[in-house]
């Protein structure tokens, strides 16, 4: 109950910027539903394959996934079913990805003004 929780709490500011932009929320919707039902699947049979001693999804895999949308569903995972969350190279990169949807959601609307900011001082 309580992850679900922190999950819709972390979706709010994605959701809202995505509205603002002019985004078909089912569209959004949908595919944020596909990755995140690959990367919960993915992120379950890493751990089958942990636990069975086999192969392994390599990280950046994961981390990919998290990337393209599934870090609500990783995030899930990772609670659920115990798998990558006690790791903490892991969970830096993962917490980075979260901030980084976060900040590109702020800055979305805000209208884009940050990453004006920091295109200004790279290019002159």
């Amino acid at each position: 109950m309580l992850n679900g929780l922190i999950v819709v709490g972390l979706l709010v500011l994605p959701i809202v910027a995505v509205q603002q932009r002019g985004f078909d929320l089912r569209l959004v919707a949908g595919y944020v539903a596909v990755v995140g039902l690959l990367t919960y699947a993915v992120y379950a049979s890493d751990k089958r394959r942990a636990e069975a001693g086999g192969w392994r999804v390599p990280e950046a895999t994961l981390h990919l996934l998290e990337i393209v949308g599934g870090w609500p569903a990783a995030f899930l995972a990772q609670r659920w079913l115990r798998h990558k969350s006690s790791k903490k190279s892991y969970q830096v990169k993962f917490w980075l990805i979260v901030v980084l949807y976060q900040l590109i959601a702020f800055d979305s609307l805000e209208g884009w003004r940050f990453s004006r900011m920091v295109k200004d001082c790279f290019v002159r």
